[in-house]
């Protein structure tokens, strides 16, 4: 069975975190994403994680925390997520590689359709931002 490793980009901002609608070709398509991509030869998860925020949102990012690894497994392929919470963005985030962007909330979160493997992870980053919502 094919390994493929995968770093995550969980961006925080004013209680909202970045999602990427994925084109409509591909795997998944239409699904939403946290932004990120596969790792390369020996590069580390954060090191991908530059990379691939800087070739698919023309951004860099402080890593500010990491989540616990996900491993999934489908017919063909084991993939293990290396999710890393990321603030400080610096610049504008642009969807040079997804069909859109959207900065949401933990209400918004929980409605979007993500792939199975994201699950887990999209409850504890719904929770992570109700913490930081403004209490009024």
């Amino acid at each position: 069975m094919r390994m493929v490793d995968v770093a995550i980009g969980v961006i925080v901002r004013a209680g909202q975190v970045l999602v990427c609608r994925r084109k409509k070709h591909g795997t998944f398509p239409g699904y939403w994403e946290f932004p990120g991509g596969k790792r390369e030869g020996d590069e580390s998860p954060a090191d991908c994680l530059a990379r691939e925020l800087m070739e698919e949102l023309a951004v860099g990012v402080r890593i500010a925390g990491d989540f616990t690894i996900i491993e999934h497994e489908s017919p063909d392929v084991h993939v293990r997520l290396f999710p890393f919470l990321c603030r400080d963005v610096e610049g504008e985030p642009r969807a040079l590689a997804s069909e859109e962007l959207a900065w949401v909330g933990p209400e918004r979160l929980k409605e979007l359709r993500f792939p199975e493997a994201n699950g887990g992870l999209v409850k504890e980053v719904m929770a992570l931002l109700e913490q930081e919502q403004p209490k009024g």
